[in-house]
């Protein structure tokens, strides 16, 4: 790898031949598939586009210029040139290099970058501010044709068409999101990449006429009605965007002469690039949603490494089970059929499957209007994509008190994707939902009862929340509100989800150590409250809770809240969580230790909880 040795920042790409271009591509794919075998992470959306990565950093300087990578996984080539070559091996570890652009890595991230559609809007304003300034910088934005499958796309769209602001759009398309993309949009694109004329006659346009510039103003209008003719119903142009394209994502030059061009026109400019997802991986190329985020895998054969059966495998074959047995159920997800575990649902109901793209909003909405209309919508979503369908939750949804079901997928701690992608804010912002019901199964079997229950014990809006990967020791099934697991007599210990394996195993230590404590598996987060919790915290006087969920709004400050009510009298209360939660990507259970959440956590803080209780045996005797 000689060449990517010597690259350290946008101004060593700069400093090379373009016969050097081509073999320094080839090494940025080798070190991708390498180190991604080890690390887990996003190949396929990465090794398609490290040209145009390339071509970014021969025209801009990422120390000063703004560029804005939608979505963010795919930044992998941007970081290799930016100076964090050496630490790829730490990617997506605790500690180590994050997947996405981070401010605090380096000064050539912009802005963070988790989820998809917002790069348009963000790139305007970071465009606005310059003009306010009155500084120079330049701003582009790269989305790939999944993420303008969501609304925020259009809103910055027509924001930056309005504004007149220098900005430059670049169009990545791929035909993919993580899996093929939907909709009209797609449909339009389709359109637009079988017309690849109009770039090779501009580019031959502008060399003929190079030192001709009076000829080359006189054909002006000439030229634009022959585009007119190439490209008939060209969105973006129609919107007011001047639309260049589609030009080849791999040719590292031509991608350097046209984002030039973009440059030069200093207006909104929208540059359509076309890339393939995986290039220069064959398993890649062929199967890229599978490598789109993946974990540690053979880089020769591209076998990975298996994994047992997850909390979406079971959802997805019990929902398959529940809609054989009513033609009513549907499922809606947001571009995300096989990490929801609904693929099986797609090929088995396929008149019943909904792909609505990378449009949370949009979804829930249409769940509503299924649901008005007497449908039994399911909508499988990741938690922290959900936040995007707060609004439609409470119009659309809970002020008609509409049965649509939200299976909330990667709730609590996911790992190596970091804050942008922990489910740990929904607890909150679902028990604010007006009627909604909030399912905690902790158990495969549990999903299973509960998510039937959702569907056909509901009257109004149901949420039923699971984690990332597979079961713990608790396997049983008590779906009902509210259950005492251990008896105990000097300490409650609550606890919902799969954290019932932390407080049981906190329970089984503290044993050892003269405390008796009382397990509480909560299984309904309201709306009927927690009596039965509560009565216990009055019985033992000391109470313990932990939570993989940020502070506000968790289901400890509730139950300390009707126990107050109710006049009972606490002696210790410690309520554990996850404080602001801004949580960093790395390991579930580093970061359950370090967050304070383990069962060592809970063992430490009831512990401290039964002192007073020591205390008094210790002066009896």
């Amino acid at each position: 790898m000689a060449i990517l040795e010597r690259i350290h920042s946008s101004e060593d790409i700069k400093k090379l031949s373009d016969n050097e271009l081509e073999p320094l591509c080839a090494e940025i794919r080798a070190f991708l598939v390498e180190k991604v075998s080890r690390t887990g992470g996003h190949l396929a959306s990465n090794l398609g586009t490290v040209e145009l990565t390339v071509a970014l950093h021969r025209v801009y300087d990422s120390t000063r210029d703004r560029l804005l990578f939608d979505v963010g996984h795919q930044s992998y080539t941007h970081k290799i040139i930016t100076g964090r070559r050496d630490r790829f091996d730490t990617l997506r570890q605790y500690g180590g290099l994050s997947g996405f652009p981070k401010p605090y890595e380096s000064v050539d991230d912009p802005f963070v970058a988790g989820h998809a559609s917002d790069s348009i809007s963000v790139a305007l304003g970071m465009a606005k501010a310059r003009t306010l300034a009155g500084e120079d910088y330049r701003v582009a934005a790269v989305i790939g044709d999944g993420a303008l499958t969501g609304g925020l796309a259009y809103e910055g769209l027509a924001g930056a068409a309005a504004s007149g602001e220098p900005l430059v759009i670049i169009l990545n398309d791929n035909e993919m999101s993580i899996d093929h993309n939907v909709g009209g949009i797609a449909k339009l694109l389709q359109k637009l990449r079988v017309r690849p004329g109009y770039i090779s006659f501009k580019r031959w346009y502008r060399g003929l006429l190079s030192g001709l510039p009076g000829v080359y103003h006189m054909t002006h209008t000439a030229k634009e009605w022959l585009k007119g003719k190439l490209l008939p119903g060209n969105m973006f142009s129609a919107m007011g965007l001047e639309y260049i394209g589609p030009v080849n994502g791999h040719d590292v030059r031509a991608l350097e002469t046209v984002i030039r061009w973009a440059e030069e026109m200093e207006k909104p400019v929208i540059v359509h690039v076309l890339t393939k997802k995986g290039k220069g991986c064959p398993y890649a190329e062929e199967h890229p949603e599978l490598y789109h985020g993946v974990g540690p895998f053979d880089p020769e054969t591209g076998e990975i490494q298996p994994v047992g059966e997850s909390f979406s495998d079971v959802f997805g074959r019990t929902l398959c089970r529940l809609a054989e047995r009513d033609k009513r159920v549907a499922a809606v997800t947001a571009a995300m059929a096989l990490g929801t575990g609904l693929d099986g649902f797609a090929k088995k109901f396929p008149d019943r499957f909904i792909d609505a793209g990378i449009a949370e909003g949009h979804a829930a909405a249409m769940a509503a209007g299924m649901a008005k209309q007497g449908a039994l919508p399911v909508f499988a979503v990741y938690s922290s994509f959900f936040q995007r369908s707060y609004d439609m939750l409470i119009h659309d949804v809970a002020l008609q008190k509409l049965h649509v079901v939200f299976c909330v997928d990667r709730a609590g701690i996911v790992g190596s994707d970091g804050e942008t992608h922990h489910g740990i804010f929904d607890v909150d912002y679902l028990n604010s939902v007006p009627g909604m019901t909030v399912f905690c199964p902790a158990s495969f079997r549990e999903l299973e009862d509960m998510l039937e229950q959702a569907l056909f014990a509901c009257t109004g809006p149901a949420a039923v929340r699971y984690p990332r990967g597979g079961e713990g020791r608790y396997t049983a099934s008590h779906p009902e509100a509210e259950t005492l697991l251990r008896p105990g007599r000097d300490l409650t210990l609550a606890c919902y989800g799969t954290m019932v394996n932390e407080a049981l195993s906190a329970a089984d230590a503290l044993e050892k150590q003269g405390i008796s404590a009382e397990v509480i598996k909560i299984g309904v987060l309201g709306p009927a409250g927690f009596p039965q919790t509560v009565v216990s915290v009055a019985k033992t006087g000391r109470f313990v809770m932990a939570e993989e969920v940020c502070a506000a709004g968790c289901v400890g400050q509730r139950v300390l809240a009707e126990a107050a009510s109710a006049g009972t009298e606490i002696r210790c209360a410690r309520l554990l969580n996850l404080g602001e939660g801004l949580v960093p990507h790395g390991d579930r259970a580093l970061l359950m230790r370090d967050y304070g959440i383990d069962a060592r956590a809970i063992v430490d803080a009831a512990a401290c909880c039964c002192r007073d209780r020591r205390e008094d045996e210790e002066s009896q005797t």
